[in-house]
């Protein structure tokens, strides 16, 4: 549908590279445990993130997928630990297209899940800093592995 505003045509189209839907999302016990298991992991403070890179495509999968943890124990009231959650998969979620493309185009896929191991209610500054900090370091783990491939 063309919307009459060239505007509003536009962001139309750009609106849905920006959601979170279903399928990226890290849900199965199984690839949980596996990406705990057999993933590498990154600290960037307050976050800790484990990641796992297949090159494998596995068509049933989504090529990027994202879950996120915020525990108990830091934080005792759910309402702080969800927002918390919120915050990260805001950042990631307005963040995440260069990585996402990357592992498109080289027929990749990756399962990433942030925990968050901070002791204060963040910012969104600071959590979108920390986030783009992390996704760069994927990005760059994505070419890494892919040129020593060829």
């Amino acid at each position: 549908m063309v919307l009459p505003q060239a505007g509003l045509f536009y962001f139309c189209n750009m609106a849905g590279k920006f959601t979170l839907g279903k399928e990226e999302r890290l849900k199965s016990r199984r690839q949980i445990g596996i990406l705990f298991h057999e993933g590498k992991k990154i600290s960037v403070s307050p976050l800790y993130i484990y990641y796992l890179l297949n090159a494998g495509p596995d068509e049933k999968r989504y090529p990027l997928q994202f879950g996120v943890s915020v525990p108990a124990k830091n934080f005792k009231r759910a309402v702080d630990r969800n927002r918390i959650k919120r915050l990260i998969r805001e950042a990631y979620r307005l963040q995440k297209i260069p990585l996402q493309e990357k592992l498109k185009e080289k027929k990749m896929q990756m399962l990433v899940f942030f925990i968050y191991t901070g002791k204060e209610l963040p910012g969104s500054n600071l959590v979108t800093k920390k986030v783009s900090v992390v996704l760069n370091k994927l990005e760059k783990t994505v070419n890494e592995n892919i040129s020593s491939d060829t």
